[in-house]
């Protein structure tokens, strides 16, 4: 019996429980999703203007974005195509004892110069200078080039593809997302506060959570009594193309489900009063109040590690005003949130267990099982 057949009592199976534990697995997915799929390292906001790089490490790549002359984002490869030195390096890596503070890196606002041979890059990546290479038979700096990293934004959030000759646009790997948070204005809020998690547990189980209520009633009573249809009927049946209704006189994520925070502007009736969650494959969840915006930015570090980055958007507005304090929503998300990573390190723990060969998904936790298939398509048979 395969993961992709019901199980016992007609249940679906989830993956086996080998695709949550096993170092083997996770390169895969790290060679076929994270380093193939667009995968989300931010917000745009964080991209400094013309003249200045911003150096991120992503899934074990470390890439350079940046803007051109022309103010567009472009992202590269943090390597000089002469002997492989970083080109840009970040801030206090080489001021630690026994290091040489370097030249090189962003030099001026239109050039990056490595620092070991001084060969020099315009913003578009084009090899500009390559000092004493001028006699050398066949060498043209049109060969050079810095290597290109996929680079687009959607909704202020910044994506980045690690295999750009064969990446879909990223409008293809957003489906209908855009479409359907489409008056939230989210390209336009700021971070106004933001945590940070180690949790030892799979990406995949962590994505799983997010993706169903099934557990909220036993895990999350508190959220629970702000979004009551969060307990009923198991959590099955909710509307998330509409929305899931507060309780009467509630119309956001804080424990009081009111704030003094105007809601944005242009929303509709029910996103006024209702929350919204959006899975963007494969590290990022976006969960919408009509106020604020809490985005999940996953980095799974290993089959049993997985870091979340949670930052909070808000209007600039609304963090403009005297006295702006966040921490309404923070406070509530970072229980719910606390509570999720604790009940997914206790099935990274459980399933451990030999006997375990695989999950299953109750009828309720149905959209579960396109986490299921998404990963097997991207590596197929590779993972039996």
């Amino acid at each position: 019996m395969t993961a992709s057949q019901p199980g016992l009592s007609g249940l679906e199976e989830t993956l086996p429980s080998s695709w949550y534990l096993e170092e083997g697995i996770f390169a895969l997915e790290k060679a076929h999703i994270f380093e193939r799929d667009w995968i989300c390292g931010g917000r745009v906001a964080d991209v400094p203007p013309v003249g200045a790089p911003l150096v991120l490490e992503a899934f074990g790549q470390s890439v350079i974005v940046l803007r051109n002359q022309g103010g567009e984002l472009r992202a590269f490869y943090n390597v000089c195509r002469h002997r492989g030195a970083e080109l840009c390096v970040k801030p206090g890596v080489e001021s630690r004892p026994g290091r040489a503070d370097l030249k090189g890196g962003m030099e001026g606002r239109n050039l990056i110069r490595c620092a070991y041979h001084s060969w020099a890059y315009n913003l578009d990546g084009a090899l500009v200078a390559a000092p004493h290479m001028a006699g050398c038979d066949g060498f043209s700096k049109e060969d050079f080039s810095l290597y290109p990293v996929g680079v687009a934004e959607w909704g202020g959030f910044l994506f980045l593809n690690l295999t750009p000759a064969t990446a879909q646009p990223l409008a293809a790997a957003l489906g209908g997302i855009p479409a359907r948070v489409a008056r939230y204005p989210l390209a336009a809020l700021r971070v106004g506060a933001s945590l940070h998690y180690e949790i030892e547990a799979n990406w995949k189980i962590i994505a799983e959570n997010y993706n169903e209520c099934y557990h909220c009633a036993g895990v999350h009573p508190e959220l629970c009594a702000l979004v009551p249809a969060f307990r009923q009927n198991g959590g099955a049946g909710l509307d998330w193309d509409r929305g899931i209704p507060h309780r009467d006189g509630a119309t956001t994520f804080t424990s009081s489900g009111t704030t003094s925070r105007a809601a944005f502007a242009g929303l509709d009736d029910d996103e006024r009063t209702r929350h919204k969650g959006e899975l963007v494959y494969p590290n990022l969840f976006v969960s919408l109040a009509c106020d604020h915006a809490a985005c999940f930015l996953l980095t799974p570090r290993s089959a049993g590690r997985t870091d979340i980055d949670c930052v909070f958007l808000f209007e600039e507005s609304e963090i403009g005003k005297p006295g702006f304090d966040p921490s309404d929503a923070v406070e509530f998300w970072d229980l719910v949130n606390r509570q999720d990573w604790s009940v997914c390190e206790r099935v990274q723990r459980g399933i451990r267990n030999k006997v375990h060969v695989s999950g299953f998904y109750a009828p309720m936790e149905d959209l579960t099982l396109d986490i299921r298939r998404y990963v097997r398509e991207k590596i197929g048979g590779q993972g039996t």
